[in-house]
Formats: C-alpha cells, sequence, structure tokens
C-alpha cells in the first residue's frame, strides 16, 4: 500500500499542467528561504505546510472511497516518474469525473502558488 507522501507523489503531480494531467510530482510548497518576512499574508511555511496536509488528507479519503482508482495509483510503483505521468494521463482522460474532482482537491495548492507567486517552490 501506498504511504500518503507517495500517493501524493503520484496522485497530485499527475493532474496539473496541459492536459490537467502534467508531472507534478515532488511538488513541495515551501516559502522561499530568500524571503523570510517578506511573505504576503498567508504565505508562510505553516500556511502552505497546512494547505498541502489539507490537500493530502482529502486525497487520502477521495483514494479510500475511490478503491478502483486507489488500485490503479498502487500499480504504478515499480514505473518512473515519467511513465506514471503517462499512465495516469491516459487514466483520467477515461476518467473525466475523478479527473475533475482530483483536480479541484489540489485547487487549494494551486490557489497558494497563485497567490504566494515565487515564494512557493517548484
Amino acid at each position: 500500500m501506498l504511504t500518503a507522501r507517495a500517493t501524493r507523489r503520484l496522485v497530485v503531480p499527475a493532474l496539473a499542467g496541459a492536459a490537467t494531467c502534467a508531472a507534478l510530482l515532488g511538488v513541495s510548497p515551501l516559502a522561499n528561504a530568500d524571503n523570510v518576512g517578506q511573505n504576503p499574508p498567508g504565505c508562510t511555511a505553516a500556511d502552505m505546510e497546512g494547505v498541502r496536509a489539507g490537500v493530502d488528507a482529502s486525497t487520502s479519503a477521495y483514494l479510500f472511497t475511490h478503491p478502483d482508482l486507489n488500485g490503479f495509483m498502487n500499480s504504478l510503483q515499480h514505473l518512473s516518474r515519467a511513465q506514471a505521468a503517462e499512465h495516469i494521463t491516459g487514466y483520467m482522460e477515461t476518467h473525466p469525473q475523478e479527473n475533475a474532482e482530483m483536480i479541484g482537491i489540489r485547487q487549494p495548492l494551486t490557489d497558494i502558488k497563485n497567490h504566494c507567486g515565487s515564494l512557493v517552490s517548484p
């Protein structure tokens, strides 16, 4: 069974970018150390980690209630990032409802990145 972190690295990354499934593997919304004390409101490391924790919890709950998607994600463990992203893109293209729901789950990360701009690491 995948850990929450491994699941996030497979699910969240695969839902962004062109066709909503580009690689987001390894997204880590942390404040840029060079901008300490200059963060806009809501852009502290604590704010960003809180958003990420909420997205992780929502992703976990979603996968528990969607066993087909959960099983599919588990099947990707042996693949490289590029291979996993390709498989996820194909899966999401054939499952538009799950794709839309996962994009919605990830929206808070997109919102905080847009709000905080360059303070969020890629």
